[in-house]
C-alpha cells in the first residue's frame, strides 16, 4: 500500500514525504508493488520508493527513515510529522503507529488489503485502531492469503485520497467511517464507526 501512496502525494506535491520500511525488494512484490522493477530485487524498498517519488516530482523532498522498532523512536519522528500514513501489513506495527499518534495527538490514515479486499478509514483522538481491534484475532498474513494485483493500487489509491482531503483541509475525510471495497463482486460498503460498534450507513 505504500507504494502507491507516495506516488500520488508524490505527484500531488505534497512537499515533504518520509518513506519508513526496513524490507527489501522481492520478486513476489513484482506483481502488486508496480513502482519496483526486476533490476530493484534485493535493494531497501524505502529507498527505491523515495527514488522513483523524487523522479515523479523533483520539486517534493522526500527522505527516508531508518526501521522504527522502538516505541520512542516511533514516537518522536511521528511527533515532526503532520500526517501520518499507516501503510503497514501487520498488526504490530500497526498498533505501535496507532499508540504513538494517539500520544502525539495526530490523526493518521489507516489502510488495509489481503487476498482481494481492502479497508480505509482516517484515525485520531476521536478515534483509534484499537477501538475498531481492540485485539489482532486471527487475521491470517499477506504470505498466507496472497493479495490480488491490483488490490493496492486501489486502496492505496483511496488512502493517498484520504491524505490529500486531511492536509488540503477539502471533502469529508473517513473520520469515524470505515470504507471497505470487495474485489471479486466489485462491491464497496461504508461504515459509520462509534468505539466498537458498527452501524451501517
Amino acid at each position: 500500500l505504500g507504494g502507491p501512496v507516495v506516488m500520488l502525494l508524490a505527484g500531488a506535491g505534497v512537499g515533504r514525504l518520509v518513506v519508513a520500511d526496513g524490507d527489501t525488494v522481492s520478486p513476489s512484490n513484482l506483481h502488486r508493488q508496480t513502482h519496483f522493477t526486476s533490476a530493484d530485487v534485493g535493494r531497501a524498498k524505502a529507498e527505491v520508493a523515495a527514488a522513483r517519488a523524487q523522479a515523479i516530482n523533483p520539486f517534493v523532498h522526500v527522505q527516508t527513515a531508518p526501521r522504527l522498532e522502538q516505541p520512542e523512536a516511533l514516537q518522536r519522528a511521528i511527533d515532526g510529522m503532520t500526517l501520518v500514513v499507516d501503510a503497514t501489513d501487520n498488526f504490530e506495527t500497526r498498533y505501535a503507529i496507532a499508540d504513538a499518534c494517539q500520544k502525539t495527538g495526530h490523526e493518521w490514515v489507516w489502510g488495509a488489503a489481503s487476498g482481494s479486499s481492502g479497508m480505509v478509514s482516517v484515525f485520531g483522538p476521536h478515534l483509534g485502531l484499537r477501538d475498531l481491534f481492540p485485539t489482532p484475532g486471527d487475521a491470517p498474513s499477506c504470505d498466507e492469503t496472497g493479495v490480488l494485483g491490483p488490490l493496492p493500487q486501489v486502496v492505496g489509491g483511496v488512502m493517498a485520497q484520504e491524505a490529500l482531503k486531511v492536509l488540503g483541509g477539502v471533502g469529508e475525510p473517513l473520520r469515524g467511517r470505515l470504507w471497505i471495497y470487495e474485489a471479486l463482486p466489485g462491491r464497496v460498503r461504508l461504515l459509520t464507526l462509534k468505539s466498537v460498534v458498527l452501524t451501517s450507513s
